[in-house]
């Protein structure tokens, strides 16, 4: 009787660790879903980013072309060719500058998808993890039920003696 008893309270102990643990997972999971939603965010800002660049450095090649096309056909006049020239300079350190913010974008980029993957590889352990202590506790709860319903056998055993 007094096994029952005590395997009773251990069972119960068991059932109200299970329940912290599923309890802790729970907000572990909605931590990580939430840093992932972030990490889909920052992932969508940056692409958008990394579209305005590529329109960006597109206008500028565009322009850099037309700048160079007009100084090949070339002007007579020494000054206006010297213009050009610089403009030609500041067309091409700007697309320099857009495509080295294209490339820091990108990185950005694939560091957040890695992150993502990482975040979500590891909700997927923490489901796995919370799935099999449900399980655990489920299989807990019965054991329990089992060992009351075992408990009231002997009482009315023993009362029927």
């Amino acid at each position: 009787m007094e096994k029952v008893k005590e395997k009773m309270i251990s069972l119960r102990a068991e059932v109200d660790d299970a329940q912290a643990k599923n309890e802790e997972l729970q907000a572990k999971i909605k931590v990580l879903e939430q840093e992932n939603l972030q990490k889909e965010q920052e992932i969508t800002s940056l692409n958008h980013q990394k579209n305005l660049l590529d329109t960006e450095v597109e206008k500028l090649e565009t322009r850099l072309k037309e700048e160079k096309e007009a100084h090949v056909i070339g002007s007579n006049n020494s000054q206006e060719m010297q213009n050009l020239q610089r403009k030609v300079q500041l067309l091409e350190e700007e697309a320099e500058e857009a495509e080295k913010n294209l490339r820091e974008t990108n990185e950005k980029l694939r560091l957040t998808d890695v992150k993502a993957e990482h975040y979500e590889r590891k909700v997927a352990t923490i489901e796995a993890e919370r799935d099999a202590l449900e399980k655990k506790y489920e299989e807990t709860v019965e054991t329990s039920k089992k060992a009351a319903r075992e408990l009231e056998e002997l009482q009315s055993q023993l009362e029927s003696i």
